[in-house]
């Protein structure tokens, strides 16, 4: 049951990173020696309290960011594995949630934090380039369309891809679905159409965090670079 237990705490690690192919495995490797397992004891006595917890499917969805030591962004865990890290003395609390959901086990309830730090220092190895997924390119353009500057809910690539254009981040852009729709699969230079900004690859660990994370919560934007504000 244990085995079990432990296989679900590494996919949730994994799906928590963002991260792709061997970046993943790499950060999921880097942080195996102090993320605890349920062989601990701990996790099968930990439950949510029914009053704070307003939807069943918050118990896997909500997320608490672990930083290493020196205060760098490492990834987004599930909450469960959070709390027994906090109890098993592997972390602290960094940034409390009084409104947080509450956790009990047999001799104490915790208060999930909204960011917690490691002890012990963890070393990830660098990669240089950034997996771009439609959540990071958002938090790139902070979510404003690159044409005209409104809300943007779509991706565009500004070279379309019947035109030889690449998926990549120098050739997308956040894009409003108006602006989208119009310019279809014709080049800047048709329309006479300018980008508000350059699109480039954006850089910084914390990125390979938000690559995964749609809506931060407001509490690890300080902990996130100027990127993610």
């Amino acid at each position: 049951m244990a085995q079990r237990k432990n296989g679900r705490g590494h996919r949730h690690h994994r799906a928590a990173t963002g991260s792709s192919g061997s970046t993943a495995n790499t950060a999921s490797r880097a942080l195996h020696s102090v993320l605890p397992t349920a062989a601990t004891g701990v996790d099968s006595h930990l439950h949510p309290h029914p009053a704070a917890v307003h939807e069943a499917s918050l118990w896997g969805r909500r997320r608490v960011l672990l930083l290493n030591s020196t205060y760098e962004p490492l990834t987004a865990l599930p909450m469960r594995r959070a709390v027994i890290m906090l109890m098993c003395g592997k972390a602290d609390v960094v940034h409390d949630d009084p409104m947080g959901p509450v956790i009990h086990s047999a001799s104490r309830s915790v208060v999930v934090p909204s960011v917690i730090r490691l002890r012990t220092y963890v070393r990830v190895p660098y990669r240089a380039r950034i997996p771009m997924t439609r959540a990071a390119l958002m938090h790139r353009d902070r979510f404003r369309c690159a044409y005209c500057g409104t809300k943007a809910d779509t991706v565009d690539h500004v070279i379309p891809r019947s035109r030889g254009g690449d998926h990549s981040w120098e050739n997308c852009v956040a894009a409003c679905s108006s602006c989208n729709h119009r310019k279809a699969d014709r080049l800047l230079t048709e329309l006479g159409w300018t980008l508000r900004t350059t699109p480039l690859p954006p850089k910084g660990q914390h990125w390979r965090l938000l690559s995964s994370i749609k809506e931060l919560d407001p509490a690890w934007v300080r902990y996130l670079g100027e990127g993610a504000a």
